[in-house]
């Protein structure tokens, strides 16, 4: 289903999304503050032609610029704005009939070197109804006079944006008895015969007058509330107000949560390359596999006829597999990456707001869980956070955040700071796994630190340069990344702890945690030096990295959020470790942990921990100070979980088998829903089946999680091919990614110096 022209569609079509927000049909549209008005209509000229509820119009929309006007002034007369700060004008002309009087204003525009406003809204009828007493005559009148008219505003429609409001409905049953002539009857004749002279007039005309008819659909579903039946009530005039700052703002303020009016943006240079790139791995793996497939048909398994021995086909040579590997796994995500950019830049499928209820977020919980609940399986192992049971932790954590985003529950406080707790507990993980790792096994080596920064970023560099949007903006990836640096760097610097020292002499666990306060005191103060913090991520190139907006406060803000939660993870694990090796605890299939009654004291000490933290996370008032407290007690809530999950040993020996199949692509599904679930950089949602909110969620989903895991597939096989366990081959690779990101570095600096 094409997008088609969504301006058309912002004009004229939509619906409710609860009470007061307003869907566009097809297209997002943005709620612009005063500040982006003003940026948008500097040294702009509006002007507002019409009757009282054109006038109403006007209030709203230069409210939009200055919200402090208040309407006051002849109510039958003109009423000048001006925002001198910005060099804006807005006017209002009173014309309550389409009349000689108002073609004779609009010709004024038409004629010499006059300036003519940069946009025109006109509208007239209900005057026309009530004076004439709603005579046929002067709807006859009122077509002779827009067919007058009609020639002038096209030819103001060449150098200004026209549009022509269309009467809305009224609210006969409140109607004060001078205006019961006024029905919806006479108001749908009149708008008829404005659509219908407006339109044959546009066919042979270059530029087209708009016709603003979305307020008839918004006046339909709001008109009861109106206080006269006559003129809207304020939330829907400004709801019109907003349609019409989108139509004209977001071809030229462009924000990413305002697809509608919106034109494509063009492919860089980069992009460009990647399309070639892409192009060439498909023709390359379609050529190598016609030449495989007429080999292996040359040297098809026969029978000898005269030994009867089978003859076996020829093997083919290790880097012609290699190569089809690479070039298969080019192919695949070359074709992911097409149906990326037509989801989320090319205005090919639909978008629309999101919309928080109640039941859009906790009923798709209870859902999941109870499906969760229903796939559960021994383990193959029964440790404290074993293999299994991190891939559910992970599974279930990223499958309530997946909800938390498309049901836009981020406005909702509680549910907000219980999805911050979440994300904490995936960056514990981090600390956990990964000291854990070095801990035990004490390798340092390259091949394992290319690994693991293969595996977590190689799918969002793709999207940087496919989707065109900086590292920074998949801000998960580079904050898992970066904690991966420091706790490698933390443990490999001289001198190296690992458990075998350690064994040895217990000084060495002294050792241990001494380095990690040196770590605990430098996120300290990072966290409180946002100039320091800054002063390092400012240098090129890491600049390039994590810059957003042309600066690194986004990234500051990120990495503040959840600071000390990946030390927990470590220290944690040291713990545990250490418990485990002296047998202090016991993880034998069904057995508690600790003793009964240490394990019953704990068991209660973590469900008290829990439910404390959700009541304080749901009674919190203020965003910024919750933020402000959550690096701090996140860990309480993650700490409590992972007691009540292993302490008791039946709970501790199962595990959800579909919970720990989304645990194992979970930060495929994290990256994916960016551009192909969600829309327009996760502010918006995807639409492949419009009018059926349901069967398109059930779709796009259903095509996200395939993706997702086809990618990860992908990630996995090249991983195994661009790094190496080979040292050798290893460093040819390296050079050779090191010029890949080079020439990325360049082509970059390229397209920024061609934008500016």
């Amino acid at each position: 289903f094409k997008g088609g022209d969504t301006c058309e569609y912002l004009l004229s079509s939509g619906r409710f999304l609860g009470e007061k927000v307003w869907q566009p049909h097809s297209c997002m549209m943005h709620k612009y503050k005063n500040s982006e008005a003003k940026n948008c209509l500097v040294d702009k000229h509006i002007v507002f032609i019409g009757d009282s509820r054109i006038r109403q119009l006007f209030y709203s929309f230069i409210k939009l610029i200055n919200p402090q006007v208040k309407e006051e002034g002849n109510k039958h007369g003109n009423i000048p704005f001006e925002d001198k700060s910005s060099s804006i004008k807005v006017d209002f002309l009173w014309y309550p009939e389409v009349n000689g009087s108002m073609r004779q204003r609009i010709k004024s525009w038409t004629e010499g070197s006059v300036a003519k406003p940069h946009i025109i809204v006109v509208g007239a009828a209900t005057w026309s109804i009530k004076i004439h007493n709603g005579s046929n005559e002067a709807l006859t009148q009122y077509k002779i006079n827009i067919t007058s008219i009609a020639p002038l505003l096209e030819k103001l429609a060449k150098s200004s944006d026209v549009y022509w409001a269309l009467q809305d409905p009224v609210y006969e049953d409140m109607l004060s008895e001078s205006r019961k002539m006024i029905t919806n009857e006479k108001i749908d004749a009149y708008n008829e015969a404005a659509i219908r002279i407006l339109n044959s007039s546009s066919r042979n005309a270059k530029a087209k007058v708009k016709v603003f008819s979305v307020s008839k659909l918004i006046a339909q579903e709001t008109i009861m509330k109106s206080a006269d039946g006559l003129h809207l009530p304020e939330s829907s005039r400004d709801t019109n107000a907003m349609i019409l700052m989108n139509v004209y703002c977001n071809k030229i303020m462009k924000p990413i949560d305002g697809s509608c009016c919106q034109p494509q943006p063009p492919l860089t240079l980069i992009q460009k390359l990647a399309f070639c790139f892409f192009t060439l791995s498909i023709i390359g793996y379609l050529i190598i596999s016609l030449i495989h497939r007429n080999n292996f048909r040359k040297n098809k398994s026969c029978t000898d006829l005269e030994s009867g021995e089978e003859k076996k086909p020829a093997i083919g040579t290790p880097n012609v597999s290699t190569l089809e590997m690479l070039l298969h796994s080019f192919c695949k995500l070359g074709l992911i990456m097409t149906y990326f950019y037509l989801c989320d830049r090319a205005n090919l499928f639909m978008k629309e707001n999101k919309f928080y209820t109640h039941s859009s977020f906790f009923i798709p919980i209870v859902y999941i869980l109870v499906l969760g609940v229903f796939y559960t399986e021994n383990t193959k192992e029964t440790k404290v956070l074993n293999r299994e049971q991190t891939d559910e932790w992970k599974g279930w954590m990223q499958l309530v955040i997946l909800i938390y985003h498309i049901s836009g529950a981020s406005t909702f406080l509680p549910v907000y700071m219980h999805i911050r707790v979440l994300v904490a507990a995936y960056l514990f993980q981090t600390g956990y796994g990964h000291f854990s790792y070095f801990w035990v096994k004490g390798d340092f080596g390259v091949y394992r630190v290319c690994q693991v920064l293969f595996r977590l970023n190689f799918l969002v560099v793709v999207l940087c340069v496919v989707m065109d949007r900086p590292y920074q903006f998949y801000y998960f990836v580079p904050l898992v990344t970066v904690w991966f640096m420091i706790i490698y760097a933390t443990l490999a610097i001289w001198p190296q702890i690992v458990q075998k020292k350690a064994n040895g002499n217990c000084l060495w666990h002294f050792g241990l945690l001494l380095k990690l306060i040196c770590l605990l005191a430098c996120v300290y103060f990072l966290s409180y030096s946002q100039g320091a913090f800054e002063k390092i991520f400012s240098f090129w190139p890491l600049s390039k990295c994590f810059e957003l907006n042309g600066n690194v406060y986004e990234w500051w803000f990120r990495w503040k959020l959840d600071r000390y939660v990946v030390f927990h993870g470590m220290l944690f694990a040291f713990i545990y470790l250490a418990l485990q090796k002296r047998q202090m605890i016991s993880e034998g299939k069904g057995d508690p942990l600790f003793s009964n009654r240490v394990s019953n004291v704990l068991l209660f000490i973590s469900v008290v921990s829990f439910s404390t933290y959700s009541i304080w996370a749901s009674s919190c008032k203020n965003k910024t100070e919750c933020n402000e407290l959550h690096p701090s007690v996140s860990v309480v809530q993650i700490l409590a979980f992972i007691l009540i999950r292993n302490i008791p040993g039946y709970v501790r020996s199962v595990y959800s088998s579909f919970f720990a199949w989304f645990g194992k692509i979970s930060l495929e599904l994290f990256i994916c829903q960016y551009h192909i679930w969600l829309a327009a950089d996760t502010k918006g949602i995807l639409v492949l089946i419009p009018g059926y909110p349901m069967f398109n969620v059930l779709v796009s989903t259903f095509i996200f999680v395939c993706v997702a895991h086809e990618i990860s597939q992908i990630t996995n096989d090249l991983a195994q091919i661009v790094v190496p366990k080979d040292n050798s081959t290893l460093l040819k690779r390296l050079l050779c990614i090191a010029g890949f990101f080079s020439g990325l570095l360049f082509f970059s600096a390229m397209q920024d110096q061609s934008r500016h």
